[in-house]
């Protein structure tokens, strides 16, 4: 599971969802990648699970980059507790991903490949996605 080894603050506040990504817009890595259409948090267990499907349907050939990483904790209260007391203890990570971000890309295989990995891959992820190319690669 990815998770920082080290943060400034062990708490964060939640913040707001909206907004384009203009960072990490651009396919820069691979030929393939696979793009967030809605606005959402992807927790390191979503990233995990499709970084696996990913490289299964790519059976041990070609390349997979993670453009996200999951830098914000989300905190929580253990069961049946009473309001107050403070905030909870941070429980897991999460990547805040707009639309326009890539998340993942590909480079070594062909298009039906490419297109079937993140199929899969967009299955495991809370969000709306899609496939897009390198500029002078077809779809």
């Amino acid at each position: 599971m990815l998770a920082p080894k080290k943060v400034k603050h062990r708490k964060q506040m939640r913040g707001r969802r909206t907004g384009l990504a203009y960072r990490g817009s651009t396919v820069s890595f691979g030929e393939y990648a696979i793009m967030a259409t809605e606005c959402g948090w992807i927790t390191s267990r979503q990233i995990e699970a499709s970084r696996i499907a990913i490289t299964r349907t790519m059976k041990r050939q070609g390349k997979v980059w993670i453009r996200i990483f999951p830098d914000k904790p989300v905190t929580q209260k253990p069961a049946e507790t009473r309001m107050g007391k403070g905030k909870g203890a941070p429980e897991y990570w999460v990547a805040v991903v707009k639309p326009g971000r890539i998340m993942f890309e590909i480079d070594g295989v062909d298009l039906t490949t490419a297109k079937e990995a993140f199929r899969l891959a967009g299955h495991k992820l809370p969000i709306g996605t899609k496939m897009i190319a390198r500029e002078g690669v077809e779809l």
